[in-house]
């Protein structure tokens, strides 16, 4: 009773905010995101009858306290679902750095859910493993499906799961995405559980759903400037609604800002390039394959880390050779 799964993070494109549920993490409006490769959560879980008791490791280090009870409600939750009471053995390792704002929760509860309805023997579609991950971290259940992926809101798993949206394959092979590291540890549950408290939290309802469907067309109709000008626009929105809850969370940083800047000069050059945020510091800088270099240099110049990611794939259970343990 043994599997090893391997999920890629997310960018919100139009992102989600705030949630109806805290522990079913049911979220009070639909979202969009794009995967991520080769950036990945690798994940081995093992269901042991001889353990005594859970045991978490994430990148080496044991797991306790608010991670671990989130880990404990998609673990819980296959249990049930199998009819296990065996306890479970639990390693996870992620390729990239986490924690600074580019979806380690999405592709970590991606990786984990496919692992554990693997290994507890479990025949279940995608959609319906999404609403699995989707216990750990709502941007989860679209790191399943993978690629251009819609998360539903509902309330329940029936509603409330992710599907693959489809998108021409030459917009998707076309895509990069330049990642500006920007090191500034965020906590992202904090801002989801204010979020209906901030007084822009209602205008942002207002115009989500609009903004839902003309993503949608702009993907199936492969407009690049108007997919990546509507996630730039919702970066924006977001970190409004964020920035006026009773905290006043703040994540940007002056290197951010310095990222943003450095796009739009760019843009005003003629490049297609557009950043995008999710509640963190780092920046996600989405332009073509023809520019990738000089929209990769531009952000380097910022004094950031940088990557190049193209579109990722599902989540999907890896060979046995693969495993962790």
């Amino acid at each position: 009773m043994k599997a090893t799964a391997k999920a890629h993070p997310i960018q919100g494109l139009v992102k989600y905010h705030g949630m109806r549920d805290e522990q079913l993490r049911l979220p009070y409006h639909d979202s969009i995101s794009v995967c991520t490769a080769p950036s990945h959560t690798k994940t081995t879980v093992e269901f042991d009858p001889d353990l005594e008791e859970d045991r978490y490791r994430v990148d080496g280090e044991q797991v306790e306290g608010r991670g671990a009870e989130r880990i404990a409600s998609v673990v819980d939750h296959v249990r049930d679902l199998a009819d296990l009471d065996h306890r479970v053995r639990f390693v996870s390792e992620n390729s990239f750095r986490t924690n600074i704002g580019f979806g380690s929760s999405a592709s970590g509860f991606a990786a984990a859910a496919t692992a554990l309805v693997e290994a507890a023997g479990l025949d279940m579609t995608r959609p319906e493993i999404s609403t699995v991950a989707r216990r750990g971290s709502c941007s989860a259940a679209r790191a399943v499906t993978g690629a251009f992926s819609h998360l539903y809101a509902g309330m329940n798993d029936e509603d409330c799961r992710s599907e693959r949206i489809s998108v021409p394959e030459e917009f998707s092979e076309n895509l990069r995405i330049v990642a500006g590291m920007v090191p500034s540890y965020k906590e992202t549950e904090a801002a989801h559980e204010e979020a209906a408290e901030s007084h822009m939290f209602e205008s942002r309802m207002a115009h989500i759903h609009e903004q839902l469907q003309t993503m949608r067309d702009a993907l199936r109709n492969a407009e690049f400037d108007r997919v990546f000008d509507l996630a730039e626009q919702d970066s924006l929105s977001l970190a409004a609604t964020t920035m006026t809850g009773p905290a006043g969370w703040v994540y940007w940083q002056p290197r951010t800002v310095e990222i943003f800047n450095a796009v739009r000069e760019l843009r005003d050059e003629g490049i297609p390039v557009y950043f995008s945020v999710d509640t963190g510091a780092s920046v996600y800088v989405n332009t073509t394959a023809e520019h990738v270099d000089t929209v990769e240099a531009a952000v380097a110049d910022c004094g950031v880390d940088t990557r190049i990611w193209r579109v990722g794939g599902p989540a999907r259970v890896l060979d046995e050779s693969e495993a962790l343990f």
